[in-house]
């Protein structure tokens, strides 16, 4: 497979119209598998060639996007919102990957895409541990560890994205690393206790095939 050398003026935040925005938040079934593929098509039809359009999110990613958008829809009363929420973070995991997959990165932000990666599989191995353990627990630090996965990610796309995108990022962050939203979800009473298991079981299996 070709990879295409892409200029950073190929991922416009403009990439749709009002009217599909709406229409791409006016579903009845939530599905992010469906929601991945009408992003990264508007994505690369902003491309010359195609030849990298295959899916950037695999079965198992889907299974946790979903988890956490039901999650989302429960927590905020909100079925709009969870729908923003997610499509916010699709459309900044397929804009990441494109660069990368396209060689839009200097040394320095690869290097920090290392480190980046690195910060995700911490992230991952605590949400899990947390868990996994009993009374392991810590609100402060799990949300510590988002935002600081979400001040290395504005840096890396920093060069390459808009203002726009930096929002839809804060977005995201800003939702899930919320103390309350984390206390509710890890509470071992709490209504989100099935969500969480499918969320780490989900986690547990790309840690086992190294895919995060």
């Amino acid at each position: 497979m070709s990879v295409i050398i892409v200029p950073a003026s190929a991922y416009p935040d403009t990439m749709s119209s009002k009217a599909d925005e709406s229409k791409e938040v006016a579903t009845d079934v939530f599905d992010s598998k469906n929601l991945a593929v009408q992003a990264q098509k508007k994505i690369l039809g902003k491309m010359v060639s195609k030849s990298i359009a295959t899916t950037l999110i695999d079965d198992t990613s889907r299974e946790i996007l979903d988890e956490l958008y039901r999650v989302s829809k429960e927590y905020t009363q909100n079925k709009k919102e969870a729908e923003k929420i997610i499509k916010d973070l699709i459309k900044t995991v397929i804009k990441l990957a494109i660069l990368y997959k396209n060689n839009q990165f200097n040394q320095d932000e690869l290097t920090l895409m290392e480190k980046f990666k690195e910060k995700v599989h911490q992230l991952a191995m605590t949400m899990v541990s947390f868990h996994q353990v009993d009374y392991t627990f810590d609100r402060n630090m799990l949300s510590r560890l988002l935002n600081e996965c979400r001040e290395m990610l504005h840096q890396i796309i920093q060069r390459h994205l808009t203002t726009k995108s930096h929002g839809r990022v804060n977005n995201v962050f800003d939702h899930f690393s919320d103390c309350e939203f984390l206390v509710a979800l890890y509470n071992p009473f709490g209504k989100f206790k099935p969500h969480l298991q499918k969320l780490c079981d989900g986690i547990n299996k790309m840690l086992d095939e190294e895919n995060i």
